[in-house]
């Protein structure tokens, strides 16, 4: 049987010496060679420690500290320069706010003039990626970035630290289109070897769980997701991050546990994109286990929270995500027709509810509603055109074009709304997930399941339900209608297969109605 969590035991008994020479008082070990004065020696490690776990506004102000108390110490202005690029991997790049803040930054930085021919490789290095950075799209700034470090990396070999900030940018041209993972497992590969040689690293197992954030190669990264929240937990993002991993594999307790941890830790440090983004996952987690009372809490919470920046997109997604989660997963559409647009955001979140109230509608038979969302969704796809934002764009249109199914479905146009829904799947199959969300509202295979379930084609149903399964395990969805198109077969004993998976995992608390049938079904079963 597949499993579909893993127990969380080493919560209570992994632990990760922070006694190196460089602690950075539980932000991991690092040792970045420096010419900067002995006196801030500490402060610049801690400060490198929390580039290595994305803690943006702290590790700004803490580089700035360093460069105040030794105005010499060219190397910092890199360390804020570098901070400022934001998520990597994001594919969105900063705001015009934090680019200009950077640029002051490497101007300083080279006025300064940094003390050895490596910090200056380290400035210039991260100028690549700031160099005519308002016209450049962020795909070439990642390209360049990425080949700017590589040549600081061999022209310096016996530099870890360069190696370990090279893979991660080498992870950052990874195409969400590109299923052979390869910048994923060059970056990979480098950062295992790292991680061998510095098992309290923080960059070395948080890059490792971003290189492995995949379904095909997802379970090679449960080592470092394992460890990463015990060498970092200072720090928000390290809390969050090995859900990045549970979640591919689907296991629902572990991120669950990591990011409650983490949505705490973020509260209080009043980092709330980080606090947002944890609840986010924790709401997707705790639906599949059924454990719709605990993601209602999370979802009422989430909507409460604000001081976030608004000029990133990660706590405005979640905003948004988590609501549209709560009713799509259950199946609740009267309530998905009913979820309020919000003002302002980006164009890819504001699709989120959008997309919800249009299934919702189509689902509970409003037509007319579901046409007027539909619309909005092509409004925000050309918005996102417009602004050559592709990945994105091709989002929003998978949405369209699903909402678009189940609308002529419910008008009675079956072959129609069959193929629009075969196309939305086929298409989506072509590209990974974004790394701000824990998975798509509905994955469109598993919509495709729902409606050849629907029109009677149990046979053909169960096999989208398998295929879903395969790029998005432990779906609670998924594992039901894989069990309901068995039954309609007839295959008592692929029925029975997929209702045990079901009630296995909503292990606990739940208020499904979908469990209670699995239970009749077994019991009978066993007669």
């Amino acid at each position: 049987m597949q499993r579909v969590f893993a127990p969380v035991l080493y919560i209570l008994v992994f632990s990760i010496s922070l006694t190196a020479q460089h602690s950075s008082h539980q932000l991991g070990t690092v040792d970045f060679m420096n010419s900067c004065s002995p006196a801030v020696q500490e402060q610049f490690q801690r400060s490198v420690a929390m580039l290595h776990s994305f803690r943006y506004m702290e590790g700004e102000k803490s580089f700035r500290e360093v460069l105040v108390k030794d105005p010499s110490c060219a190397i910092a202005t890199w360390g804020i320069a570098a901070i400022l690029m934001s998520n990597p991997l994001t594919g969105i790049g900063p705001s015009t706010e934090w680019a200009a803040r950077a640029r002051a930054a490497i101007d300083e930085g080279r006025l300064i003039s940094p003390k050895t021919p490596r910090e200056k490789a380290y400035l210039e290095a991260v100028a690549a990626y700031w160099e005519d950075w308002a016209n450049r799209p962020e795909k070439t700034r990642q390209l360049n970035r990425s080949k700017a470090y590589a040549a600081v990396a061999a022209n310096y070999p016996d530099d870890d630290e360069a190696k370990i900030f090279y893979a991660l940018y080498l992870s950052g041209t990874q195409s969400l289109a590109d299923q052979t993972y390869s910048a994923y497992l060059a970056a990979a590969e480098i950062l295992e070897k790292q991680f061998a040689k510095y098992p309290d690293h923080p960059g070395a197992a948080h890059y490792l769980i971003h290189s492995y954030d995949a379904p095909a190669i997802a379970a090679k990264g449960l080592n470092a997701a394992r460890r990463y929240a015990y060498i970092a937990p200072a720090a928000p993002h390290a809390l969050h991050m090995p859900s990045h991993i549970f979640t591919r594999v689907g296991y629902w307790k572990d991120s669950v546990a990591t990011n409650a941890r983490s949505a705490e830790a973020a509260k209080a440090d009043k980092e709330f994109e980080e606090q947002l983004h944890a609840m986010d996952y924790m709401t997707y987690a705790n639906l599949q286990m059924g454990r719709d009372t605990e993601a209602k809490r999370i979802v009422d919470e989430g909507a409460s929270v604000s001081g976030f920046n608004t000029l990133r997109f990660v706590g405005p997604y979640a905003q948004a995500a988590m609501p549209a989660r709560y009713a799509l997963e259950r199946g609740d559409w009267k309530l998905a027709a009913k979820l309020e647009p919000k003002s302002g955001g980006f164009a890819f979140t504001a699709a989120l509810t959008h997309f919800a109230r249009a299934i919702g509608a189509a689902r509970s038979g409003d037509v007319e509603l579901a046409h007027r969302e539909i619309a909005q969704l092509e409004r925000l796809r050309d918005e996102l055109k417009s602004a050559k934002s592709e990945y994105w764009a091709g989002e929003v249109e998978i949405s369209r074009v699903a909402a678009s199914a189940w609308t002529a479905l419910a008008q009675g146009r079956k072959a129609e709304a069959l193929s629009l829904m075969q196309s939305a799947a086929d298409v989506e199959d072509k590209s990974e997930k974004h790394i701000v969300t824990p998975g798509r509202l509905l994955p469109a295979r598993e919509l495709l399941g729902d409606m050849l379930l629907e029109l009677g084609r149990a046979a053909d149903a169960l096999k989208e339900f398998e295929a879903t399964q395969i790029r998005e395990p432990g779906r609670f969805r998924s594992y039901y209608g894989a069990a309901v198109a068995a039954e309609k077969m007839r295959d008592t004993s692929k029925a029975a297969q997929y209702f045990s998976k079901l009630i296995e995992l909503a292990d606990g608390p739940n208020e499904r109605s979908e469990l209670t049938k699995a239970k009749k079904f077994l019991a009978k079963a066993k007669k």
